[in-house]
Order: structure tokens, then C-alpha cells, then sequence
């Protein structure tokens, strides 16, 4: 096993990157696991304060992410092979941060040094959603949210 570079983001591009740097990455905000709806004339996604049945609303982190694919068919799993996929990340997504050359902000636990960090800057969506096993999917349109970035 090789010791990560402490600042790896910095000097690697995200295809440049091992599996322990990409995943790394995740600040768990949980905002990526928020349901979208995209407008299907200009392709804007809008954000909803829904969010899939595999978060932990606490934690902000996917109770079973090792099978989540399964259980949710369109998870977006990030990868370098589909960089399409980091439109429908959220502005403070660091994979899509650093894809479009900006850097991680203070707040990231790679930066801060601290996972709390996220949620002290009110990135997270810890206690600020609801499950989708709650709601019927015809009201998502009334559950559309602005996060600040």
C-alpha cells in the first residue's frame, strides 16, 4: 500500500487518481443523493429536499453503498468514464469542483482536516430532508430547494 499524498488533489487529475484518493474525495454532504428533477427543455437540475431511501439522514452517507446500484438502477456512480454525470453533482461537489478546475473550499475534510467541517458550514443535509419512502415521486416538483454553496 503507498501513503497518499496529503494534498493529491492538487497535483493529480481526478484520472490520475487511485480508488482511496477518489473516494476521499466525498465530503458527505449527502447533497448528491438528494432526488433532481432536470428540465427536460434547457437540461437545468433542480434539487429537491428528497432524499434517496438508502441515505442515513443522519450520517449523510449511503446505508448500503457497496450495493447501491442494485437497489437504486439510477444511482450515478462517478467515474471519470461518464464525466457527464458531475452536471448533476452540486456546485460544491468536489469530484465537480475539481473537474471544472476549481479547487476544494475550506470547508472540505481533506482541507479542514475534520468530517464535522461539512457539516459545521451548512453544506450538509443533515436535518434538512426527508426520505423518499415518504413521499409519492408527483411531489417532488413541490419539494424544490436552492443549496447554497
Amino acid at each position: 500500500m503507498t501513503k497518499q499524498d496529503p494534498h493529491f488533489w492538487k497535483i493529480k487529475s481526478l484520472s490520475e487518481m487511485n480508488s482511496s484518493e477518489w473516494e476521499s474525495l466525498c465530503d458527505g454532504c449527502g447533497r448528491c443523493c438528494l432526488n433532481k428533477l432536470e428540465d427536460e427543455d434547457n437540461g437545468e437540475v433542480f434539487y429537491t429536499d428528497v432524499a434517496c431511501k438508502l441515505l442515513d439522514l443522519e450520517s449523510c452517507r449511503c446505508s448500503d453503498y457497496q450495493h447501491r446500484v442494485k437497489q437504486v438502477p439510477d444511482c450515478l456512480v462517478l467515474s471519470m468514464d461518464h464525466p457527464e454525470y458531475f452536471m448533476f453533482m452540486p456546485n460544491s461537489c468536489a469530484y465537480r469542483r475539481l473537474y471544472e478546475g476549481k479547487s476544494l473550499p475550506d470547508w472540505h475534510p481533506l482541507i479542514s482536516g475534520t468530517t464535522d467541517s461539512v457539516h459545521l458550514a451548512g453544506i450538509s443535509i443533515a436535518g434538512k430532508c426527508i426520505s423518499e419512502q415518504h413521499l409519492h415521486p408527483q411531489e417532488l416538483e413541490d419539494r424544490i430547494i436552492e443549496l447554497n454553496d
